[in-house]
């Protein structure tokens, strides 16, 4: 058993397989899946897990270069985005439409999927290296 870090096997592994500029997802409990991207389903029920708790937890584990997040989330979902801000200030951050956002999501190795139902609470990290 791991002592400490990410304890879920499947986003343990997605991170270990990760390369420079590859992208995850995580999503609120709303936003489609693209056929052929790996899904993984943490949602117990509705706002359980949030999505700052598995942010914050996948965060923690890998080496971030690059968020890209909705322009909408500005006015639909402000608390969330001050919280995003913050989080990833170092980072370089992108914005896109929503509906670009989800065209993005095509290309990521996996979506973790959250219990969070407020609007926009969807990033896209991009994964960057230690040395």
């Amino acid at each position: 058993m791991k002592r400490h870090g990410m304890l879920n096997s499947h986003i343990s592994k997605v991170l270990s397989d990760l390369g420079h500029t590859d992208y995850i997802v995580i999503a609120d409990a709303g936003l489609p899946i693209p056929e052929g991207v790996a899904k993984i389903d943490l949602a117990i029920k509705a706002g359980t897990p949030t999505f700052t708790e598995v942010v914050d937890a996948v965060a923690e584990d890998m080496v971030i270069e690059k968020i890209i997040i909705a322009s909408e989330i500005e006015a639909g979902n402000p608390k969330t985005a001050k919280y995003l801000k913050e989080k990833f200030a170092g980072a370089i951050s992108e914005q896109v439409s929503h509906e670009d956002f989800k065209q993005l999501t095509k290309n990521a190795k996996a979506v973790i999927r959250t219990g969070e139902i407020t609007p926009y609470a969807n990033i896209i990290l991009q994964s960057g290296v230690f040395f």
